[in-house]
């Protein structure tokens, strides 16, 4: 890299137009802003934020640990996400040919890579309705707080579409079992948020009533947690998480060997072991 040139990881990121970014206390909030339609996705919201999650998945890798150390994906008002917007996306994709339609099904499904892929931990406050293309938004971050009047919906069946959609049969079966994520994914109907958090969909539910905010209160509080811990170890260990769904045991084995000897490396673990013979919290790096 020449060395007078910008290091990309280094650049402030721009500021979205289809969405809302902010940090504070080292955690990025990331809100959908469409609060009059209960935050329906469009093409536009689509692209942007892909195109977000790859960057900032980047800029976070800034040795200098300038930047967000976990992320918070909400929505404004009083739900979370509604899915697809049915006037900007439905309705539109009937005047697609099959190479259309398969062009806009693979740009649904970028998003929920760049998710995946991107090296932050994420928790996603859970208001209301996270239904669709939102329930598989919810599905792919690390943690999921919900409001105890909330619910999970993956309607695709309903509209006579495939249930499996997004990586949705890809990720449900990893997170809450074969067995449940074929009745939600094939029955498309409302699961409340005591359901979610008894099959494990739900990291925490917490009280809405009066006052939805505290969803979102809550999920922030859980990412500043998150912020505020080993963020080397939490970058390795969702990197893992993900690695190795699709490795045999032997192939798991060698790589978490070999990821748990790169941290032994890192300074956070000889201050963990240093706080611990001096009474402190850790000072991570």
């Amino acid at each position: 890299m020449n060395p007078h040139s910008p290091d990309r990881r280094t650049l402030p990121l721009p500021t979205p137009e289809h969405f809302r970014y902010e940090e504070r206390e080292r955690v990025g909030v990331i809100t959908l802003t469409r609060p009059e339609r209960y935050n329906a996705l469009t093409f536009a919201v689509y692209r942007e934020l892909t195109d977000f999650f790859l960057k900032i998945g980047e800029r976070t890798g800034d040795p200098s640990g300038e930047g967000a150390r976990a992320l918070v994906l909400q929505g404004e008002g009083r739900a979370f996400c509604g899915g697809g917007d049915v006037d900007d996306i439905i309705t539109r994709l009937f005047e697609r040919d099959a190479e259309g339609l398969l062009t806009f099904t693979r740009l649904t499904g970028a998003l929920i890579e760049a998710i995946r892929r991107c090296p932050l931990p994420i928790v996603c406050s859970i208001k209301r309705v996270a239904a669709g293309a939102g329930a598989v938004m919810a599905l792919a971050a690390d943690l999921r707080v919900m409001g105890r009047g909330s619910f999970f919906s993956f309607l695709f069946p309903q509209v006579g579409l495939s249930g499996a959609d997004m990586g949705a049969s890809y990720l449900l079966p990893r997170v809450i079992g074969l067995g449940h994520a074929t009745e939600l994914l094939m029955l498309g109907g409302r699961v409340m948020a005591d359901r979610c958090r008894e099959i494990g969909l739900a990291t925490r539910v917490v009280d809405d009533e009066p006052d939805r905010d505290n969803v979102d209160r809550e999920a922030f509080a859980l990412a500043a947690e998150l912020a505020r811990g080993p963020h080397f170890a939490l970058r390795m260990t969702k990197k893992m998480v993900q690695q190795e769904l699709d490795m045999d045991l032997a192939a798991a084995i060698e790589a978490e060997a070999q990821a748990q000897a790169l941290c032994m490396q890192h300074p956070d673990f000889r201050e963990a072991d240093r706080a611990r013979q001096e009474k402190r919290p850790p000072r991570w790096r």
